[in-house]
């Protein structure tokens, strides 16, 4: 098992129409898939929409039929995963509901698996959202790597097409961030398979 690739999940994490997250993602999608070791799957959080309200599960309700399909769903996706890269903006100074709701809505999928934070926005690139992700994270079990990348005036940075416009730096940011991933999912999926985490 450990000579197999580590599978990436990489996150689209905000919804709204316009968001800039896609090209940031498929931006560091590639970086994944040129680094070897390593298998991408892309997940956009736009393909699996889900309540904001969970069920209360203290008095034994479910969620609707409809909203069961897409939380299993995008469950198999998680699981699958040996680690996240997630790809963030920054809204009012923290993270996209749609994300937080997401990250709310699961548990085991997070478990014992690291997570890489991609943020990107105006003057502060998302950097607050990342440290909020890193709160949240570590609630649901998961361990954030100490690498991050953040894109500042991130319009700026990529050409039409999503090509960076100044790949030297985030490039070697991107690989990194990738090393990290890779040694911490390596390590952790591992441990999980000689002792179940049971946090």
């Amino acid at each position: 098992m450990s000579g197999e690739p580590i599978r990436v999940a990489v996150i689209t994490g905000s919804t709204r129409d316009g968001r800039f997250g896609p090209t940031v993602a498929d931006w560091f999608a590639d970086q994944a898939r040129q680094h070897g070791g390593v298998a991408v799957e892309a997940i956009d959080l736009a393909d699996y929409p889900l309540p904001t309200v969970l069920p209360d599960i203290a008095v034994g309700a479910e969620p609707p039929a409809a909203t069961q399909k897409v939380l299993d769903a995008l469950a198999a996706r998680l699981s699958a995963a040996d680690a996240f890269a997630v790809v963030t903006p920054e809204y009012n100074h923290s993270v996209p509901a749609s994300l937080k709701n997401v990250i709310d809505w699961y548990l085991d999928e997070w478990k014992a698996k690291p997570v890489g934070l991609i943020s990107y926005g105006g003057m502060g690139g998302g950097l607050r959202a990342s440290e909020h992700l890193r709160q949240i994270f570590a609630e649901v079990h998961a361990v954030t790597v100490r690498d991050m990348i953040s894109f500042h005036n991130a319009w700026n940075a990529f050409e039409q097409g999503g090509k960076r416009v100044c790949p030297e730096g985030s490039d070697a940011a991107a690989k990194g961030l990738l090393d990290q991933l890779v040694w911490f999912g390596r390590a952790l999926r591992d441990a999980r398979e000689k002792v179940p985490y049971q946090g």
